[in-house]
């Protein structure tokens, strides 16, 4: 199976943050953030696999700063590494003020998504082909998570 670039699967994607987005502070809800991270994980995992995916875990959820209504969200989704039928997305999400431009981290996470065959079962993915040396630090980091994942549901099994 052909490698593909992690350039090619970069996913950016904007969201303004409405009234029935938010919280009684005015500021979006966690639940809501979460939502659009999922989509745009998404998007970044089927456009590597050119397959239909499923979210399988997400992990590394930090919310650094709030989110106020009448700002945007900017979502940027990268494929960080790619396992033999899963890949893990790292998204980023900043807060950007509409009026001044000023833009801040709101809130990061690692997802790990699947894709699936016609059945609905596994299916192998492409291999993720790094070029520059910021992909391949993130390669040898999803690698070290992924194996703290595996631990942490080894654990739970026995």
């Amino acid at each position: 199976m052909t490698g593909k670039p992690a350039r090619e699967s970069v996913v950016e994607m904007a969201e303004v943050v409405l009234p029935q987005d938010a919280n009684t502070h005015g500021t979006a809800f966690g639940g809501k953030i979460v939502q659009w991270i999922d989509l745009c994980a998404g998007m970044a995992a089927a456009r590597h696999c050119r397959l239909p995916v499923v979210t399988a875990s997400m992990d590394d959820l930090h919310f650094h700063a709030p989110l106020k209504i009448g700002h945007n969200a900017l979502l940027t989704a990268k494929i960080t590494a790619v396992f033999r039928s899963s890949m893990e997305i790292s998204v980023r999400v900043m807060a950007e003020n509409p009026l001044t431009g000023e833009r801040s981290l709101c809130t990061s996470a690692y997802l790990t998504f699947v894709g699936l065959d016609a059945g609905g079962k596994p299916a192998e993915v492409p291999p993720l082909i790094a070029e520059t040396p910021e992909e391949l630090d993130a390669v040898a980091r999803a690698k070290e998570r992924r194996a703290a994942r595996l631990s942490r549901a080894e654990q739970r099994r026995g």
